[in-house]
């Protein structure tokens, strides 16, 4: 890895970071507990789009375990960490699949990153109905991936290396 790719993953780890914690701050609750915009996702979307998934995959955990030690818990680390895998598996399988644009690509990451988290949570409550969360969490995945992907889009545009 060139040093060059190494200062941007580092920026966007360093980024990611500081979205959590702008977004730790904002009190946002839709009446689901965990909905937020997930604006850390963007830097790794964005990795993503430039590099390759290995890349996203390192800058998402060291954004996960940062953000989850200095503002969440083990289980919020669990959650995001199953998010963010299933969110990436289904990103990096859709960005090998040429027709799929970066919102395309961004909304499927942000309803997989919740459906990963709620599967994580029905099976360490062990209650299947909190399975009845789905719609509301496809539907808040769904904006969210809208927002985010047009942001990256953005930024895409205007970062060049």
């Amino acid at each position: 890895m060139n040093q060059k790719k190494i200062a941007y993953m580092g920026l966007f780890a360093a980024i990611a970071i500081i979205f959590g914690y702008v977004e730790s701050l904002i009190p946002f609750f839709a009446g689901i507990p965990g909905i937020k915009l997930g604006l850390a996702n963007l830097a790794v979307l964005f990795i993503l789009e430039k590099y390759t998934w290995k890349e996203a995959v390192l800058v998402s955990m060291v954004r996960i375990l940062v953000i989850g030690f200095m503002f969440g818990n083990m289980f919020s680390i669990l959650y995001s960490m199953a998010g963010a895998a299933l969110s990436l598996t289904v990103m990096t399988f859709m960005e090998k699949k040429s027709g799929f644009s970066l919102l395309g690509i961004s909304v499927a990451g942000g309803v997989s990153h919740n459906i990963g988290q709620l599967i994580v949570a029905a099976l360490i409550v062990e209650n299947k109905s909190l399975l009845y969360y789905a719609p509301v969490l496809i539907i808040s995945g769904v904006i969210t991936g809208v927002l985010i992907g047009i942001l990256t889009g953005e930024v895409t545009k205007r970062i060049h290396f």
